[in-house]
């Protein structure tokens, strides 16, 4: 397992749509050892979450995970070591939420957007399961979050006026005069 690097806003894998990967693709040991590096790279960087395209790999697999004592997510609540292939996302009610995020590609910004409050993810595992889960609050945020990057979105692209505003106000350089 090794630290992969995270790209960054501007790198233009971070805007295709992965592809999709076959089972024969999935049970490779070079694609088990791509799991592997993501998690490892999750770990290290304190992230919710991350997709494959964010290590230069556009293949639609994402890592979702939120340990209890994450120091960039400590309102979150926990969730357990998920990895998600070729995930489908389906909203299960009308209602969304504003959630404040940030990005392990778009550094030093945070941002305001609408979540479904609820959905139906449907993925397979590293093991080529079949997974039908439904997930909500926060939780629904992060795995919206992680397939949005795999359909080629940012954050920046979600986000709305306000909370563009905001995170504005907290980019701009602070002078103190004495």
């Amino acid at each position: 397992m090794s630290v992969r690097e995270v790209v960054a806003i501007g790198d233009p894998g971070l805007r295709q749509r992965a592809r999709e990967l076959s089972s024969d693709e999935i049970s490779s040991p070079e694609f088990q050892e791509l799991v592997d590096d993501l998690i490892e790279t999750k770990r290290a960087t304190h992230g919710a979450g991350i997709a494959a395209n964010q290590v230069g790999e556009a293949l639609r697999v994402a890592i979702v995970e939120v340990e209890e004592d994450n120091p960039r997510y400590p309102y979150k609540p926990p969730v357990p070591l998920t990895v998600i292939i070729n995930p489908t996302i389906e909203p299960l009610a009308e209602g969304t939420v504003e959630i404040n995020e940030g990005c392990l590609s778009v550094p030093d910004l945070r941002g305001s957007l609408e979540r479904h409050l609820a959905i139906r993810v449907r993925y397979v595992d590293r093991h080529g399961e079949e997974h039908n889960e439904v997930k909500r609050g926060l939780t629904a945020g992060t795995f919206q979050h992680e397939v949005d990057h795999l359909d080629g979105k940012l954050i920046i692209d979600r986000t709305t006026p306000e909370g563009r505003r905001k995170a504005m106000a907290v980019l701009r350089p602070r002078v103190v005069i004495r």
